[in-house]
């Protein structure tokens, strides 16, 4: 193929030769995009996409460690210990030691987290709808299917 166009915010089409072919090509410029609608439907709500899925992720597993967070999300261990403590400076998060490991860290999402959370709720599923509204709902479903496929998250939406 290699022959694509994309057109510029200029309005200019240019040929993106092999990169029209390149996944990681276009799924860094698909999460750019996806970044840039998640900031226009969320920018009044001060969140940043790593903060949403680590709240997500703690409430749909409260009581998960830190680190699993952090490995889960692809996150690095400094950059989830600061985030970590920025939700837990803001009362959104509660940490704390696990009797059986006292180098891990459990966290689970606090009343004001809960409430945060689901305050966030209608503008990230907005977000969502938007973010595929260029594809049909057949189409959105199967690039779900596919790029879970890929990252191996098993159904029920468990990383393997």
């Amino acid at each position: 193929m290699g022959e694509a166009l994309e057109t510029t915010r200029e309005g200019q089409s240019i040929r993106l030769g092999p990169l029209a072919e390149s996944l990681g090509f276009l799924l860094r410029l698909a999460q750019l995009r996806s970044f840039e609608d998640f900031f226009a439907n969320l920018s009044d709500k001060d969140v940043r996409p790593g903060e949403m899925s680590v709240m997500l992720v703690i409430h749909d597993n409260p009581g998960i460690r830190q680190g699993v967070v952090a490995r889960a999300l692809d996150i690095k261990r400094a950059h989830m210990a600061k985030m970590a403590r920025t939700l837990e400076d803001a009362g959104l998060i509660a940490r704390s030691v696990p009797e059986d490991d006292k180098r891990a860290m459990e966290l689970r999402l606090t009343e004001k987290g809960e409430a945060h959370l689901a305050e966030l709720r209608p503008a990230f599923d907005r977000h969502e709808a938007s973010d595929v509204s260029g594809l049909t709902p057949a189409e959105a479903e199967q690039l779900r299917t596919l790029l879970r496929k890929y990252l191996r998250i098993e159904d029920g939406g468990r990383i393997a």
